[in-house]
């Protein structure tokens, strides 16, 4: 008799291990955060499932650290704004040159607001598939989330594309009022585009043109954006301003800056870009070489802020 209750208990031991093991695989609810622990959080997919990670050193960027942007600065910030407040406000797709502050706006904008509710939840585009569990996560709080996703673009039939495409506009569950979805890309229309696309493209009996349906698509998830912030790579006045800038915040005088000019100049040239990443860079190498023999007079002190080495 004593056999029976042993083979129970096997298969029943058996049967939770297989359970164990389903469960391991199984796509798992996602875990709310220790909100208070920071005000920016980030994405990461451990053993396959999506969790969010307090950011302990948040990019210490401010506005006033940004310079040549005045305009989309000023755009963001009012977007920012009403948000928070609990006014209407849009999706943000920011947009143009690399280097140009794009990234660093967010982060500047999330320290402006920061102390008012704002919060920051930065996420790759291949974990965008979980963004209707990431929104519903958050749709109780009292806080306000920005979702960031830094360098957007889209190859053909990738699965985040669909979901933030109907997340920003298009699925019949709204979004959380407490929710918006801020991207920067290099690529306005964030998918490739390919000369055979326009081949589709007709026109009507009046002579108007009309897209074919491959182009239609492409541009359609950009459209969903309510907000397009657009920027423009800077001209060389523009860029020696920003290393004047980074070499005053280093503790340069305004000799030693005037001598750099020519060659932050070289600088750009080698780096075949006029950018304010690149003045950034330029101004970091400059200050951490001490008595450089091209700079004849100078103080240097301080450090950069963390995370200005985005801008």
């Amino acid at each position: 008799m004593s056999a029976v209750p042993e083979a129970l208990t096997s298969l029943m031991q058996r049967a939770e291990a297989l359970l164990s093991r389903l469960e391991a695989v199984l796509p798992q609810p996602l875990m709310a955060p220790d909100w208070g622990a920071s005000v920016a959080f980030r994405g990461r997919r451990r053993a396959g499932r999506l969790m969010l990670e307090p950011v302990r050193h948040v990019a210490t960027i401010r506005l006033a650290d940004l310079k040549e942007v005045e305009p989309q600065k000023e755009r963001l910030l009012r977007n920012t704004e009403q948000f928070v407040a609990g006014r209407p406000a849009n999706n943000v797709l920011l947009t143009g040159a690399r280097g140009t502050g794009k990234s660093s706006l967010i982060k500047a904008v999330l320290n402006e607001f920061a102390a008012q509710g704002l919060r920051l939840i930065e996420v790759d585009k291949s974990d965008l598939v979980d963004l209707p569990d990431l929104v519903d996560l958050v749709a109780g709080r009292p806080e306000r989330f920005v979702i960031f996703c830094d360098d957007l673009s889209f190859d053909e039939g990738e699965l985040g594309y669909k979901a933030l495409k109907s997340m920003l506009d298009g699925s019949v569950a709204a979004a959380s009022d407490n929710v918006l979805i801020y991207a920067t890309s290099n690529r306005r229309h964030l998918l490739p585009e390919h000369m055979k696309d326009n081949l589709a493209a007709k026109m009507d009996e009046n002579g108007e043109l009309h897209p074919g349906e491959a182009i239609e698509e492409k541009v359609s998830l950009s459209e969903r954006f309510g907000l397009w912030i657009s920027f423009y790579p800077f001209s060389q006045q523009e860029y020696l301003e920003i290393c004047a800038q980074w070499l005053r915040f280093y503790g340069l005088d305004e000799a030693a800056i005037a001598a750099a000019r020519q060659p932050a100049l070289v600088w750009a040239l080698e780096r075949g870009s006029r950018s304010g990443r690149v003045a950034f860079q330029f101004a970091r190498d400059l200050a951490g070489r001490g008595q450089a023999e091209i700079l004849p007079s100078r103080s240097i002190r301080g450090e950069a802020p963390e995370g200005l080495d985005h801008v």
